[in-house]
């Protein structure tokens, strides 16, 4: 059967990438009828852009103008088949993807969670784990959704205390409430064996598809895990060297096509912090499709106020991950607090020390700054200490 998307793109040469015309294939699908104006609002294309995409899939047979823009039986049929979309309550889909409040359908997935969140391994503060409430995680398994990012799709979870892969499984069955669905799929990549086991024992009982993965980030991702998710969601250490690992970790996992989505939970910083974020983004090849302060809700973590922000990037045909082979700079809050570390400019190999004690107080101003010599913002972390070891240090 033909795959209408790669059609349209031997056929022109889109910026924005094949998820584009996935998008508006799907939204045809979803909204039949729609106008091409419409189309263009909701896949963010110009209106001629929108209108020459709509044209293309219009000769592939997958859709016809008739009183707006609308599947074909042959196009409705192999989205449904192709992309997972077969069995869906399309009514319970529409609810969501314009719903802005909680009601009676989504206090039903929202009861069961509440039921297995109290159960979870206590935090492990040593590697800065904490707990989202069932509301939130269950918020992220949404805002996937209507990204058009779950459905249909591979999507990995860059450790998982928070349980979105079973929130994700239990909005799938509602979804697709005569069962039999088995186009998604979600993994879990975590290093504690004590929520891998409870999300087995979870998914086991509820039938959900997910499958866990034992993994220290801190290692080189093994192969067979690499290249092979359309989206993915972390909510790290609140570090810029624990966001930037995380990052690269699922940018290796993601299959290297323009415009995947990733969902990253993290603190509210300084402008400061912030800013070096920021340019680690953009050393990555991504870009900010979208953020929303106080998004995610936390138990018992007053020092962030209990609340995060959530980002949703975007790769680029730039995205690289910053980091690839075996890590070895501090990660985890306690380890950046309590650490003098020692980089390297990677342009002029000036050292510079970083952290307590050090010239410069964390790594994100040093990147803000620049190297004191060429003013080069990569390097390269060479040496750490503990603070036990550097008492006298001056």
């Amino acid at each position: 059967m033909k795959n209408y998307v790669e059609q349209v793109n031997e056929r022109m040469t889109l910026q924005e990438g094949t998820q584009v015309v996935e998008q508006l294939l799907l939204e045809s699908y979803l909204h039949p009828g729609i106008s091409t104006k419409e189309l263009a609002r909701k896949t963010l294309l110009p209106v001629p852009v929108a209108a020459a995409v709509k044209r293309e899939l219009i000769k592939t047979g997958a859709l016809i103008q008739e009183r707006g823009v609308r599947c074909t039986g042959e196009g409705a049929e192999w989205i449904e088949r192709e992309w997972g979309y077969e069995g869906l309550d399309r009514s319970f889909h529409q609810a969501l993807l314009q719903k802005t409040e909680w009601d009676d359908e989504l206090n039903a997935i929202l009861a069961e969670l509440e039921t297995l969140f109290p159960l979870r391994p206590t935090v492990d503060v040593r590697i800065d784990q904490s707990k989202c409430t069932p509301e939130t995680s269950l918020r992220r398994a949404i805002l996937c959704l209507k990204q058009h990012s779950l459905i249909g799709k591979r999507i990995l979870c860059i450790g998982d205390d928070d349980l979105v892969s079973v929130a994700i499984g239990l909005l799938l069955q509602r979804l697709f409430p005569s069962g039999g669905h088995t186009a998604t799929t979600i993994d879990v990549m975590d290093i504690d064996d004590r929520f891998i086991r409870y999300i087995e024992e979870v998914a086991k009982e509820y039938h959900l598809p997910i499958h866990c993965h034992r993994v220290d980030f801190r290692e080189q991702l093994p192969l067979k895990l690499c290249g092979q998710y359309d989206a993915f969601f972390t909510d790290p250490p609140y570090t810029l060297q624990g966001m930037s690992l995380f990052v690269s970790r699922g940018i290796q996992a993601m299959k290297r096509i323009k415009g995947l989505p990733i969902f990253l939970s993290f603190a509210h910083k300084s402008p400061t912090f912030m800013l070096a974020m920021q340019r680690e983004f953009v050393r990555m090849g991504l870009t900010v499709c979208a953020n929303f302060p106080h998004f995610n809700e936390y138990e018992a973590a007053e020092m962030i106020a209990n609340r995060s922000q959530m980002f949703i990037l975007r790769t680029t045909d730039q995205t690289e991950p910053e980091h690839i082979g075996i890590f070895t700079d501090a990660l985890y809050t306690g380890e950046v607090r309590q650490t003098l570390r020692t980089y390297q400019c990677k342009q002029c190999a000036q050292q510079i020390y970083v952290g307590i004690h050090g010239q410069i107080s964390t790594i994100e101003q040093l990147k803000n700054e620049g190297c004191p010599s060429c003013s080069n913002d990569t390097f390269d972390m060479i040496e750490k200490r503990a603070v036990s070891e550097f008492k006298d240090f001056t």
